[in-house]
């Protein structure tokens, strides 16, 4: 029995041998042991972390997740080839890419296997049937421009009636942020990997268009007197002076570019601020040779300077040559495209570069436009996927804070989701490094092997299209790829090799 009530609370602890044998047995209430501040880990679920936190504990989160459905260990292919050997190779000769933009050209005259009748777009093959809204709503605006067409009307129904031949832009080395319309009268930039030149067993040249800017742009699906206003300056005033620019400046290292900016607070995805910048200084000078008049060079200035996302398109065709090198490398596991068309998400996998793996497009959490809500919002769409598959975009997140401004989430979940992204990443850039990260090369090639294993999928921040045609754009936010994408690629990858 106890004596009094002070007993009742009382424990016997021994606190050391040394404070036993010189004081005996030392007494601690059950205030002091369980009143001590609680000190927490967590693993799996944040949402719980950020429960305990809101009470003021002290919490270290372990991001853990279980292995996706299927996942074996795999390291030799069945001809005995060693994955991570391979793995290593497709690193070395993305990250020693040197993307250089040589020149600019039509889309019919330098794309290859560019047909008449066709229209280039973003993500997996798709027919006119399943396109969402903004693809629709681009192609439409697309016909209209190139004169096939007099109305939006009868543009959609050539394209129902099967009358234009459309394909993804990565079958034919290009890429296009969000619907990716790429129509033959295009102006288009040409970028050269100087790495995998002509001369080189991997040569490599890749194609992107001119960036419209936000709002109601052709690539967000919108159409009309004004968009289309806008794409024949474009081709008529911005093309030809640019084309005059470059030849002037030579080839112009977008490499160093990236570099750069991604010290200056840019991921070169959806913010490119810094890298639009740093290209108005090396084009700036050409600008005022004679063959260009003043009022050119004033214009091209202008646009450009009110366009924080000028460089976007010139930075996805420097990441696309920099990663077509890597396709074909037997036994490789990583990913060397993900793209969206804003029905279907699909990767396509070093190893196997000519097949595809689907799933239906997420739907993205972001910020909207004054008037609009997610119920307004298409599901993820665009080429723009490549940056995150090359190493910087989301994956270099905690070089550039200050985009959850735009993007949404916060500054300490743009840090986090760089370190996160390693876990699943074959490397690490050399060239493109994150300063707070004590200059840490930005993880480099997903491996679909990790992702199976870690269970965390690949973080993309990304613009947000209206759903229906016509609308443009309502907003920005953060999103992960389907794992359904890598499920059935380490299927098809084990079973090629069983």
């Amino acid at each position: 029995m106890f004596q009094d009530e002070q007993e009742k609370n009382t424990i016997t602890i021994p606190k050391s041998k040394t404070q036993n044998e010189k004081q005996g047995v030392n007494f601690m209430t059950i205030q002091d042991l369980f009143g001590q501040p609680l000190r927490a880990v967590n693993i799996g679920l944040e949402g719980f972390a950020e429960s305990l936190k809101s009470q003021g504990a002290e919490v270290l989160h372990v991001d853990w997740r279980p292995p996706l459905a299927g996942y074996v260990e795999l390291t030799h292919t069945k001809d005995g080839v060693d994955i991570d050997l391979a793995n290593v190779e497709a690193v070395n000769r993305i990250r020693s890419g040197r993307p250089m933009l040589a020149g600019m050209g039509i889309a019919r005259e330098v794309i290859p296997g560019f047909d008449e009748r066709m229209i280039l777009h973003a993500g997996p093959p798709i027919t006119w049937e399943r396109m969402c809204g903004p693809q629709r709503g681009a192609v439409m605006g697309a016909v209209v421009y190139e004169g096939w067409a007099e109305s939006y009307e009868q543009a959609a129904e050539m394209a129902a009636a099967g009358e234009i031949t459309f394909d993804p832009c990565h079958h034919h080395h290009t890429v296009g942020p969000m619907a990716g319309i790429v129509s033959p009268s295009m102006p288009v930039f040409i970028v050269e990997n100087a790495t995998a030149g002509a001369d080189s067993e991997h040569p490599t040249v890749t194609y992107g268009t001119q960036n419209e800017g936000l709002g109601r742009v052709l690539r967000y699906g919108a159409y009309g007197d004004d968009v289309l206003k806008r794409l024949k300056w474009m081709e008529e005033t911005l093309y030809p002076t640019l084309k005059a620019a470059l030849q002037e400046t030579g080839p112009i290292d977008l490499r160093s570019i990236i570099a750069q900016a991604l010290h200056m607070g840019d991921e070169v995805h959806n913010r490119n601020r810094a890298a639009t910048s740093l290209f108005i200084r090396q084009i700036a000078p050409a600008l005022l040779q004679r063959r260009i008049t003043k009022q050119s060079a004033e214009e091209v200035l202008r646009f450009i300077d009110s366009n924080d996302h000028f460089f976007l398109n010139l930075s996805m065709a420097a990441i696309k040559a920099m990663l077509e090198p890597a396709e074909g490398i037997e036994g490789c596991t990583l990913v060397t495209v993900m793209a969206r068309n804003g029905t279907d998400f699909g990767i396509r996998v070093a190893g196997m570069p000519d097949r595809w793996f689907t799933a239906p497009a997420p739907v993205v959490e972001g910020l909207w436009l004054p008037g609009y809500t997610a119920a307004d919002a298409n599901p993820d769409i665009g080429d723009s996927s490549i940056t995150e598959t090359g190493g910087v975009g989301g994956f270099a997140m905690a070089a550039a804070p200050a985009i959850v401004r735009f993007v949404g989430g916060t500054s300490s979940l743009a840090l986090q989701v760089t370190q996160e992204m390693y876990q699943i990443t074959a490397g690490e850039h050399e060239q493109f490094t994150v300063p707070v990260l004590n200059f840490r090369g930005t993880p480099l090639g997903i491996d679909v092997r990790k992702v199976m294993q870690t269970g965390i999928l690949p973080f993309i921040n990304t613009g947000i299209a209206h759903k229906e045609p016509g609308v443009g754009m309502v907003g920005a936010g953060l999103v992960r790829a389907p794992k359904q994408c890598f499920e059935e690629a380490f299927k098809q990858i084990t079973q090629m090799n069983e």
